[in-house]
């Protein structure tokens, strides 16, 4: 349950570290996520523009839905904690891909 649930909100919040092998992008995409006026409806909006599989999997771990949903009520400073956490999990790296999507793109939907 863990797992999933890391995986899940990593998902979503590995809507949190930068681009595979670009070091230096990595603190702009936490600020573009601590710093997000994205709404819940916006960001599941565009994870589901980006990756449908991994937003229906996401709905199927409440776990996950609360921690997303505690991620974006949050304010900045937990919010910083909190994409630190995620990125330090190994399991987030595969979606920092879409993760990075999500947090550029939410604000459209």
């Amino acid at each position: 349950m863990t797992t999933k649930l890391l995986l899940a909100s990593g998902g979503l919040t590995a809507l949190l570290a930068a681009g595979a092998g670009v070091a230096s992008a990595q603190p702009a995409m936490d600020d573009v996520i601590v710093n997000s006026t994205c709404s819940y409806p916006q960001v599941t909006a565009a994870l589901a523009a980006q990756d449908p599989k991994l937003a229906e999997q996401l709905q199927e771990v409440p776990a996950a839905t609360g921690w997303l949903k505690s991620l974006i009520a949050a304010p900045p400073d937990q919010r910083r904690v909190m994409v630190a956490q995620a990125r330090a999990f190994p399991g987030v790296q595969p979606y920092i891909p879409v993760i990075n999507a999500v947090a550029s793109t939410c604000q459209n939907f």
